[in-house]
């Protein structure tokens, strides 16, 4: 959707490309490139009106799905698509989508640190983690909520799902071969690392950078 955050969805699709017999669709109204909230293009090659059932479906965040959240013909989508898939699953901000599509009522779920309240408000209890499954000492047939968390975790989110579907060992593979060993620069990638005083710096440089959201269709 335009304005979503491109990485939400890149970094999930980067390892789910390297799993055997995976086809991804990526999926929107129409097959119109689509403005991701950091100015990259991304063109769309299934519609919400050819797209088939899927087995996984997962929707991401971004600066502009404020503008979006409410459509009625995405959530009708989501809706639809979540009624028959065996995981649904979202990346950042994108589990507002669920909640508000009626997805995650009864579920822990993830989403970026920003966006917990909003979460929250929507009957969602909000977990920390990097990723939620939830239920994990649940049967797989219960399990099939996967949330991550901000924008970077679609990776960890990605690699969760790998090894759910294709083993530990694939997942370990397909991590290797990304050469995914994170050293970040600074300690400060949550709130809870980062601390009060850089957490009201990081929120008042959100609120003069995204811009206001206009109305829902």
């Amino acid at each position: 959707y335009p304005g979503m955050t491109s990485l939400d969805i890149i970094g999930p699709q980067q390892v789910f490309s390297g799993l055997p017999g995976i086809k991804i669709h990526r999926i929107w109204k129409t097959l119109e490139p689509v403005k991701t909230d950091d100015g990259m293009m991304v063109l769309p090659d299934t519609t919400f009106d050819n797209c088939p059932r899927l087995d996984i479906i997962c929707i991401g965040g971004g600066s502009g799905q404020a503008a979006v959240e409410d459509n009625r013909e995405l959530l009708a989508f989501l809706r639809n698509q979540g009624s028959t898939a065996k995981f649904i699953t979202s990346v950042c901000g994108g589990s507002q989508f669920l909640a508000k599509a009626g997805l995650l009522e009864g579920y822990r779920a993830a989403t970026h640190w920003a966006a917990r309240p909003q979460l929250a408000a929507l009957g969602v209890e909000v977990g920390t983690e990097r990723v939620v499954v939830v239920g994990e000492a649940s049967p797989m047939e219960n399990r099939n909520r996967i949330t991550g968390g901000g924008v970077t975790a679609g990776i960890d989110f990605g690699l969760t799902i790998a090894s759910i579907l294709f083993g530990e060992e694939i997942a370990k593979i397909t991590q290797l071969l990304l050469e995914y060993d994170p050293a970040p620069p600074f300690d400060t990638g949550s709130p809870e690392k980062a601390g009060a005083e850089l957490v009201e710096k990081a929120m008042l440089f959100m609120q003069q950078t995204i811009p206001a959201p206009v109305g829902a269709k």
